[in-house]
């Protein structure tokens, strides 16, 4: 649990989102996720998306209510609350284990006023 924990507030980390070989060491290559605009994302375009963003985070992405459950084996599941810039979402996330470790499968974001 606190492997896939590490791993979500990692990602949400400016030194990580900035590179694109720190974020493909923490996500699986068969992620998929759809963001709090309902696109739907793969793990390529994601990745280039987020890593080459001209802007990067100006201040860190607030977390709170973060919790887990183990589904299976080596699948757990997280769900939390992220707030940047006044936008406020609610976050779900499944990471699934393998050889090369714990790694991020599958994300969701909900704009969420609550």
């Amino acid at each position: 649990m606190q492997s896939a924990i590490s791993g979500e507030l990692r990602l949400l980390d400016r030194e990580v989102r900035s590179s694109a070989a720190l974020m493909g060491e923490l996500m699986d290559p068969e992620f998929r996720e759809i963001g709090a605009s309902g696109r739907l994302w793969d793990r390529d375009s994601l990745i280039a998306a987020i890593s080459q963003d001209p802007d990067p985070l100006a201040v860190p992405i607030a977390v709170s209510d973060m919790e887990g459950r183990l589904l299976a084996p080596g699948l757990v599941h997280l769900t939390y609350v992220s707030e940047y810039h006044g936008r406020r979402a609610r976050r779900s996330s499944v990471w699934r284990h393998s050889e090369q470790g714990w790694r991020l499968y599958f994300h969701q974001g909900t704009l969420s006023a609550y």
